[in-house]
């Protein structure tokens, strides 16, 4: 019982220390997405032109998914008729470039990792649209938008098919200030702690476990650290593999990476673990779902190599420029609670947090949280039945549109 109290208790001590950066980064995505419009997005994705995948990239970022939504709504981008790569790299920047991801990782290893994650995304898109070009012929492209049409069922569709921007003429700033984008910022805050709480809580259970039960001895030969050109080249293979079969995608995967830092993988074999999280077990079948076999099988083997040539290109660039930490001290070990700077953010914060939550379930929030799992084809239909034929209903003070790239 000791040893699963000693787990516990580191689990706690880093929800605690990093709670407050999680606030605050599902706030900030929250408000981008009160204001952008999905409906901006399909017709800006047509083709996988440089531009066209560095605009992908950046919608991507600035919609901020948890790894399930993002691959739902790289389907239904694509379904819509936005050219697959875009898709790819629409859904790679909605789960690996977003800024409470940064944030987390700033906070449990250090601002290089951060600067890692958005050096290494951009790096991994370019990889992957050269495989893409190399690999991926149009015919499996057309097989697999066959099997998309199908509509068949993966995982948060319904979260994926919301869009809750606050319609209506006017500035940034005051459609932000206005009562319905109070609501809508306070509905997409909720829903995307809905979508990611279970992969954080299970990642960070995992991060405490490994962090209180497994030896360093074993981290260090594992991980080759008594051989620096060894573990440089081993880091970025193995790192990927060890995110999937962990089953831990999201921000949930950041506090593990913590762990596998202090225990001797190399700095790039952090950027390709984190990169892993659309690799997961449960991701590959729903790309099955979603594109097919054969499709599941290209995404994996061009994702997989791009996400290990971004982690040794990262390594070299961060190695040439003297940004790799010296010193493994990633936020793990620590446990217990101390009245200081995160205790009063937290308690700021989770102030913030109810007053949100409370507006979310006096706008009608509770009904949308139904429907997160839902089907994206069912969702349309119900915010279309019944207002004949408009795109939006009034939901909850604000309106809340279906999806435009889901049919």
């Amino acid at each position: 019982m000791s040893a699963i109290g000693h787990a516990l208790a580191l689990a706690g001590s880093m929800t605690w220390e990093i709670l407050w950066a999680l606030i605050l980064g599902f706030l900030l995505s929250a408000v981008v997405q009160a204001v952008v419009r999905k409906s901006t997005i399909v017709r800006l994705m047509g083709d996988d032109r440089p531009r066209t995948l560095a605009v992908a990239s950046l919608l991507g970022a600035a919609s901020s998914s948890c790894s399930y939504a993002a691959v739902a709504l790289a389907r239904s981008l694509f379904r819509k008729g936005a050219n697959f790569t875009a898709a790819m790299a629409f859904e790679i920047g909605s789960t690996n470039l977003v800024v409470e991801l940064g944030i987390i990782m700033a906070l449990l290893m250090g601002w290089q990792f951060t600067a890692a994650e958005f050096v290494g995304g951009p790096i991994m898109i370019v990889l992957l649209a050269l495989l893409f070009r190399i690999f991926v012929r149009k015919r499996l492209i057309e097989k697999a938008r066959e099997q998309a049409e199908r509509g068949l069922a993966g995982s948060m569709e319904g979260h994926a098919a919301m869009d809750m921007s606050v319609a209506g003429e006017g500035s940034f700033w005051r459609r932000l200030f206005s009562p319905r984008g109070f609501t809508s910022v306070s509905h997409v805050f909720v829903m995307e702690w809905a979508a990611i709480l279970r992969d954080l809580v299970i990642g960070l259970l995992i991060a405490g476990a490994i962090g209180a039960w497994v030896p360093e001895s074993f981290w260090r030969a594992f991980f080759f650290t008594d051989h620096p050109v060894v573990s440089a080249l081993w880091g970025p293979v193995v790192g990927p593999i060890v995110a999937i079969l962990s089953f831990v995608c999201s921000i949930g995967n950041v506090p593990l990476a913590a762990v596998l830092w202090n225990g001797g993988i190399s700095f790039g074999g952090v950027v390709a673990f984190i990169f892993a999280d659309l690799l997961i077990l449960p991701i590959l079948n729903i790309y099955r779902k979603y594109y097919g076999t054969r499709m599941t099988l290209a995404l994996l083997g061009t994702f997989y190599a791009a996400m290990v040539g971004a982690g040794y290109l990262v390594e070299l660039l961060f190695g040439a420029t003297g940004l790799i930490p010296a010193q493994r001290s990633a936020m793990v070990m620590a446990e217990g609670i101390s009245w200081n700077y995160t205790t009063w953010l937290n308690i700021a914060f989770l102030i913030l947090a109810a007053v949100l939550l409370v507006r979310f379930f006096r706008s009608g929030g509770r009904d949308m949280l139904r429907m997160m799992g839902g089907s994206p084809d069912a969702m349309a239909s119900h915010e279309h039945g019944g207002h004949g034929g408009h795109e939006a209903h009034e939901h909850g003070g604000h309106e809340t549109r279906s999806n435009p790239t889901v049919r």
